[in-house]
């Protein structure tokens, strides 16, 4: 599909699989990019299911969700099969009940909370008893899924806006833009905290909150500015402070790849991530602890020189230059490399062996972070 289709995908073309939807903003956009899709179909020789193409709809159903100009709504047709479920009678039923309504978590406030009585089945050497406070758990859930709300598109024209909270034992963090004076969420996110990261400083895990939004939402955030909002004003201070953790100065480091402008906000403003944070459940499959170790980032190991790692490969990409004095060997490893990287204007990118594409950041940008770090902020 996608080689059928390259110079139309994101165009006019949006392909998953073998489903594709051809989209316009007007009518006579739509009608001409529909017919080059059936014109492109009949020249690759692919048929079309007819009883399965629908044209010229405003909403439609896209891998599980309605989609309109509205935003994200849940498919009715999936909630009225969860709504006549009956209560679930082992633990197979549990676990089938909470992978259906888990599906649409990201549209459910408090998702955590309501099924809590239900996860707690799942517990080790827990006795199955599916008790008043499991059945009105299995009830609101479903109720809740029946009228959850519609969540908006991204407008990649806006800022992003992150609210991010930690409490003793979670993290919570919405993301969402203002359009007008109206905030408008986008995904709702929270995770549980391990042992050893229930024992960090306040700091510690406000910014562990900014960093686990930051990488649980990574593909929006990317190159996009964003305004994170926490009710811990000294995060804002925190880039300039002279003494820090490693721990810090490495999740600081992490975060130097996005355009990040922080503001307070009280937690009483806050109250959606304010209150996902506080949400107490460790059991769903989604809330798994946070990671805060990230794979192929060697944060201490910064090259001060004024030529940095990835110079040759950016040179390569963008004027086809090859470093010269390599023998042999040198040349292989380069172009072993290189195939992991790719330059998108202005910057370099690399595709980390943990499938995540990472901004390659200059020795200044990393040393400048360290200097102010350990010896204050520079002029």
């Amino acid at each position: 599909m996608l080689a059928i289709f390259h110079d139309m995908i994101e165009e006019s073309v949006k392909v998953f699989m073998d489903d594709f939807s051809v989209f316009g903003n007007s009518f006579d956009k739509c009608l001409n990019n529909l017919d080059k899709m059936l014109q492109r179909c009949k020249d690759a020789h692919l048929v079309l299911n007819w009883e399965k193409c629908h044209f010229m709809v405003k909403e439609g159903i896209v891998l599980g969700h309605k989609v309109s100009s509205a935003g994200l709504e849940v498919d009715k047709a999936k909630i009225d099969v969860i709504s006549k479920l009956p209560p679930p009678t082992n633990i197979k039923g549990v676990r089938s009940f909470l992978r259906h309504a888990g599906f649409y978590r990201r549209f459910i406030k408090d998702f955590s909370k309501i099924a809590r009585p239900i996860t707690k089945l799942l517990e080790k050497d827990t006795p199955f008893e599916f008790n008043d406070e499991c059945q009105k758990a299995f009830e609101l859930l479903k109720e809740k899924l029946t009228c959850a709300p519609v969540i908006v598109s991204p407008n990649w024209n806006l800022p992003f806006e992150l609210m991010c909270d930690a409490s003793d034992f979670a993290v919570g963090a919405v993301l969402g833009q203002k359009d007008g004076k109206n905030f408008h969420p986008i995904y709702f996110a929270s995770k549980t905290l391990n042992p050893a990261q229930q024992k960090y400083t306040v700091t510690e895990k406000e910014l562990m909150a900014v960093v686990f939004a930051f990488d649980k939402f990574r593909s929006y955030l990317i190159l996009s500015k964003t305004i994170v909002h926490t009710d811990h004003s000294a995060l804002k201070h925190l880039f300039k402070k002279q003494d820090a953790k490693p721990r810090l100065i490495r999740w600081i480091l992490l975060l130097q790849e996005f355009d990040i402008e922080i503001k307070d906000r009280k937690g009483t403003e806050n109250v959606a991530a304010d209150h996902l944070s506080r949400i107490e459940n460790n059991k769903i499959s989604d809330d798994s602890e946070v990671d805060d170790n990230f794979p192929g980032e060697t944060l201490m190991e910064i090259n001060t020189k004024d030529e940095q790692w990835f110079v040759d490969f950016a040179n390569y990409l963008v004027a086809d230059i090859i470093p010269k004095g390599m023998t042999y060997q040198q040349k292989n490893k380069f172009f072993s490399n290189l195939k992991h990287c790719f330059w998108e204007e202005p910057y370099l990118f690399k595709v980390c062996f943990d499938g995540m594409i990472r901004r390659c950041v200059s020795g200044l940008e990393t040393q400048t972070i360290l200097d102010q770090c350990h010896h204050g902020p520079t002029s």
